[in-house]
């Protein structure tokens, strides 16, 4: 499992040293920016998972720093924690307002800032699998975590077999599927069955989605795939 990425902007040598140090050491890899001009260049090249981001910057201040990150598409997504020495409530609310998911005041524990490093982490991966769970496509709705289908608002039975690979297809819209790319996926790679069974589960699933079954298209010679919408 690749490591998370953590961006530590912060100018005081002191405490950038021990964070570092012991992000580096609890498995994260760490990348640092000493200003906010540098930290928003690193949050465009590195990607991270988690930036832990000091209000008081040189060049960029903090709350600039976070906003143009939660502006740009490619960092919108990432974790921001806002390190400052500064406990009024009104600053509190200019970081959660630019965007912050966490406001930590100095000096701070770092085993506690850890855990919650941690606890948003959690707390991010819980969501995305919630969003993820459900997908809906042409008038189909695929629930994984209640293991429904939906056809215009219509519960449909499936089989376990069909379920996972209108799954499959429906996750990936536009994908040309060979038949044996979906034994693996669908049925399992070590399900010994033959190419043509796939042929015999999209029929019945086609019969079983009933007017949207043109969502599931032929691809001669190759297998099958979802529509594009």
């Amino acid at each position: 499992m690749p490591k998370s990425k953590i961006l530590v902007i912060e100018d005081d040598r002191a405490i950038s040293e021990i964070l570092v140090y012991n992000l580096d050491k609890a498995g994260y890899e760490v990348t640092l920016a000493i200003d906010g001009r540098d930290g928003v260049n690193q949050a465009q090249l590195k990607l991270p998972d988690v930036i832990l981001l000091d209000v008081m910057l040189p060049i960029i201040d903090g709350v600039e720093v976070c906003r143009r990150l939660r502006s740009k598409p490619e960092t919108a997504t990432a974790i921001i924690i806002m390190l400052t020495a500064k406990t009024e409530e009104a600053d509190q609310l200019i970081g959660f307002s630019v965007g912050a998911d966490d406001y930590v005041t100095k000096p701070f524990s770092v085993r506690v800032l850890m855990e919650r490093i941690k606890a948003l982490q959690r707390r991010k991966t819980a969501k995305l699998d919630d969003e993820n769970d459900v997908v809906t496509r042409a008038g189909i709705t695929l629930d994984r975590r209640r293991y429904r289908v939906n056809v215009e608002g219509q519960l449909v039975e499936l089989t376990k077999s069909e379920f996972r690979l209108l799954d499959t297809l429906i996750r990936q819209p536009g994908r040309a599927f060979d038949r044996t790319e979906l034994i693996d996926s669908a049925l399992g790679e070590d399900t010994l069955v033959l190419e043509r069974t796939i042929d015999v589960h999209i029929r019945a699933l086609r019969k079983k989605i009933g007017p949207n079954a043109d969502a599931i298209e032929t691809v001669r010679g190759v297998g099958y795939r979802f529509r594009e919408d």
